[in-house]
């Protein structure tokens, strides 16, 4: 299925079930087809439709939604490729547990409400930072 197809699938809730994978292969597809922050807006969206259509709208998590894309967009901009190459190479996107989150974010901010409706952004450590003082 081409990349249009699957977002036009996905955006009419004509998918079924998805896992933590399929989600990652969908947001790549918005990627790979629509500027950075049309992704964020569109797929954001339909991921709420899609829970709220699955029974489960307390499920779409903001914080969650847009870090992975923002990771994605990231790495995509250092190897462009088709997603079979992109899900070889960044395997620890595929996995929800262990989450690559966790390397940016503490477990208390992703189980957070604030966390849930709106994003957060990740906490830089304290080591190294300078003062503006």
């Amino acid at each position: 299925m081409s990349d249009a197809e699957l977002v036009e699938r996905f955006e009419r809730g004509d998918v079924g079930e998805l896992h933590h994978a399929d989600h990652v292969r969908v947001a790549f597809a918005y990627l790979q087809t629509m500027p950075l922050l049309d992704a964020i807006g569109r797929f954001s969206a339909a991921l709420r439709r899609f829970a709220a259509a699955h029974g489960r709208p307390e499920l779409y998590h903001e914080t969650i939604t847009w870090a992975f894309l923002l990771i994605m967009h990231e790495r995509m901009q250092h190897a462009p490729g088709e997603w079979e190459a992109f899900a070889r190479e960044n395997g620890d996107l595929l996995r929800w547990k262990p989450s690559v989150l966790e390397a940016y974010y503490p477990d208390e901010v992703l189980q957070s409400e604030l966390a849930r409706r709106v994003f957060v952004l990740p906490r830089a450590p304290l080591t190294g930072v300078v003062s503006r003082n």
